[in-house]
């Protein structure tokens, strides 16, 4: 049994003058009971990906993710509409 959870809210706020490879900032809420803030877009070797907010472990010697989807389908479909939302707020 797959359940997904509907995007209901999304703001994508690209970077004004990109340096490196970050293009945006996101942030996506889940059937508006989940807000999930600090999603990043990057430009990476095979183009556009969602990044989700690392931390650095308690040792200081790796990063891990705070939060990142569970399931495949979930990541997919985050992924999908803050790309779309970044490449309608860069076309104007």
């Amino acid at each position: 049994m797959s359940k997904t959870l509907e995007i209901t809210n999304l703001q994508v706020y690209p970077v004004k003058e990109p340096q490196g490879k970050l293009r945006a900032f996101a942030r996506v809420v889940l059937a508006d009971q989940l807000q999930l803030n600090g999603l990043r877009v990057y430009d990476g070797a095979k183009g556009l990906f969602v990044s989700y907010p690392n931390d650095v472990s308690r040792k200081g010697e790796e990063y891990h993710q705070i939060y990142h989807p569970v399931s495949n389908e979930l990541r997919a479909s985050i992924e999908k509409t803050v790309l779309e939302e970044y490449q309608a707020a860069i076309a104007g």
